[in-house]
């Protein structure tokens, strides 16, 4: 509101671009975050969405840049999280673990102390303190049965620092817990319960083609290594057609 109208829409466009990039695309909403920035850098909007453009980008010192800016024209601190992540991305975890303690935790709503806690554990994992880091997730919020926005990272953070402890039979509860939670599949604890209970994915588009798959799908040991020696046998004599790796008829 504080641009004429032909800007604000021209820079509305550009955040709108960043807003839909920046997960599937984080370069190109990046580019688009620089073309806002250029044509209206003194709006907080604009400093904050360049901001989470370079965050997503790993340019963590520009990104804590923009952060700091935004937040000086704004006075908010709901971007205290992030900025303590930047640290973390900087190598600084120390600075990281700061933040956590300062007064501005105390003024986030409840995803962002969250959030700040999630920052913390990260930290104390970064400097080699697993058990501290473990500690620093025990929380009402971890320990609630209430689904929360946060509750599957909460949980899945917490997991996966188990298993980093070395505790495998609560890291394979607690990443059954984030899966539980996580409907929208913001994390990949199914996969990682998967491999703690021993399954193996295999690509199933091998050279052979497609139909290997589906023809060896049933059949396991002896019976399954009979039917590759008789295709090699096939192959020997000419009778199974082009063996050039490549799939046809999908």
């Amino acid at each position: 509101m504080s641009l004429p109208k032909t800007l604000a829409e021209d820079v509305a466009r550009n955040l709108v671009m960043v807003a839909r990039l920046i997960d599937e695309d984080p370069e190109q909403a990046y580019a688009y975050a620089r073309i806002a920035l250029r044509l209206a850098s003194r709006v907080a909007a604009v400093r904050e969405a360049a901001g989470f453009a370079a965050y997503a980008t790993q340019k963590y010192a520009e990104a804590l840049a923009e952060f700091r800016a935004a937040r000086r024209m704004t006075g908010s601190v709901e971007l205290w999280p992030v900025m303590a992540d930047c640290e973390r991305g900087l190598g600084r975890p120390e600075r990281a673990m700061a933040m956590a303690g300062e007064p501005e935790v105390q003024k986030l709503d409840k995803a962002g102390q969250v959030e700040m806690r999630l920052v913390a554990a990260g930290a104390r994992r970064d400097m080699g303190q697993i058990d501290a880091a473990i500690v620093t997730l025990q929380s009402p919020e971890l320990a609630s049965n209430s689904v929360q926005p946060w509750t599957p990272r909460l949980r899945y953070a917490y997991a996966d620092a188990l298993l980093e402890a070395g505790r495998e039979d609560e890291a394979r509860e607690w990443f059954g817990k984030a899966m539980e939670a996580d409907k929208d599949g913001a994390t990949d604890a199914s996969d990682r319960l998967a491999e703690l209970d021993g399954v193996e994915f295999v690509d199933a588009l091998s050279d052979d083609g497609a139909d290997d798959v589906a023809g060896l799908a049933g059949l396991t040991g002896e019976a399954a290594e009979s039917r590759e020696t008789a295709r090699d046998d096939d192959r020997e004599d000419g009778e199974d057609g082009p063996v050039d790796g490549s799939v046809t008829g999908q």
